[in-house]
């Protein structure tokens, strides 16, 4: 049974930076593709990023190409999303997602685990 447990959001003024975690159980974490994602109130979730597995390149929405970035480190069971230049758009609640196997370009229909989301506020 996958679980994945999101920490790190919380309230930052606009041009700040927060780093969100993923912490993942319950499967081997090095073979599965991660994401994150983000739904702001009234909207649909979209894909922020993606990291897959085998060597194909990393996935960015294109709202944020060059301030955000994914990363992971599998010794740690741990899926990273540093955000830079944050702005007031970026304002909603942002979950780690994975699958063993993800589509290109990715959407929310190729995730089966999800996690419970941690809220990013940007003013």
């Amino acid at each position: 049974h996958v679980q994945l447990v999101e920490s790190g959001g919380g309230s930052v003024q606009a041009g700040g930076s927060l780093r969100l975690s993923c912490l993942a159980s319950g499967y081997t974490f090095a073979s599965f593709s991660l994401a994150w994602f983000r739904q702001a109130p009234g909207r649909e979730r979209e894909v922020v990023a993606v990291l897959y597995t085998g060597g194909i390149r990393p996935y960015y929405a294109d709202s944020v190409k060059d301030r955000f970035s994914a990363s992971r480190d599998n010794d740690k069971n741990t899926f990273y999303l540093q955000m830079n230049s944050l702005k007031p758009e970026d304002t909603a609640m942002y979950y780690c997602a994975a699958n063993r196997v993800v589509g290109f370009p990715p959407g929310t229909a190729d995730f089966k685990s999800w996690g419970q989301g941690t809220q990013v506020t940007v003013s």
